[in-house]
């Protein structure tokens, strides 16, 4: 009995042996679960750089920076034929020259103005003040005795009040002092200014009902307008217009 019993034993105990299979079973399991998480993991991948395309905008950028013309030199310019930083801002300020000689044509006007005013019949003692105010206006802050309080104060500060000044520095702006278009400008503004300062003392010591001051009061706006003319052709020149 002891061998049929041996017999039963090893049949029964041989299932046993395909034990290692199972483990060679889960191997591949392992592996396939490794691939897989691998790729989600690569999924994942393009999500944890989602700032890619703004890298590459500021790469742009950089690049667009670095390539941007600058001013040519003088010598290439002169070379190449291309007009310099000088010669580009000369162009600008002859574009903008309109709105630059607005203030000078609107004094203009108002002294104009004030003429026709001492030239009507019906004029009288209070229109005395009306001129008055029309010749400060037309001054633009350049008579230091026309100027209110406030300009006194910023001018005492330092501060550049007269628009004629103003106005003819920055026409200039690209010429030297010595420059003969420079230094005449500034002989025509300061005679802008004597004559904006004679007409006033002549409007405040003149009787309008007089008709003797009242020809004076219209020289004297006359020769401002003539002043005014003179000082705007200046201006036009150091701009090349």
């Amino acid at each position: 009995m002891s061998g049929p019993m041996r017999a039963i034993h090893s049949l029964a105990a041989a299932p046993a042996a395909p034990a290692p299979a199972t483990e060679t079973a889960t191997r591949p399991l392992r592996r396939r679960t490794s691939a897989a998480r691998a790729s989600r993991e690569s999924s994942r991948q393009p999500q944890a750089l989602p700032d890619l395309p703004s890298r590459r905008a500021a790469l742009l950028a950089l690049v667009l920076a670095g390539s941007t013309p600058r001013p040519p030199t003088a010598a290439a310019a002169f070379s190449l034929g291309i007009p310099g930083p000088k010669e580009l801002l000369r162009e600008q300020k002859k574009k903008s020259a309109r709105f630059l000689l607005a203030p000078i044509a609107a004094s203009r006007e108002i002294l104009l103005k004030a003429q026709s005013l001492l030239a009507s019949a019906n004029v009288g003692a209070d229109d005395v003040e009306e001129v008055g105010r029309m010749l400060a206006a037309a001054g633009r802050d350049c008579v230091p005795r026309q100027r209110n309080s406030l300009v006194s104060l910023q001018s005492r500060s330092g501060v550049e009040v007269c628009t004629f000044s103003l106005i003819l520095k920055n026409a200039a702006s690209l010429l030297t002092d010595k420059d003969p278009l420079k230094v005449e400008a500034d002989a025509r503004l300061a005679e802008l200014i004597q004559s904006f300062s004679d007409l006033g003392t002549v409007v405040d010591n003149s009787n309008i009902e007089l008709t003797a001051d009242r020809e004076k009061m219209k020289d004297g706006l006359l020769s401002t307008v003539s002043a005014i003319d003179k000082f705007e052709q200046s201006v036009k020149d150091c701009l090349g217009i």
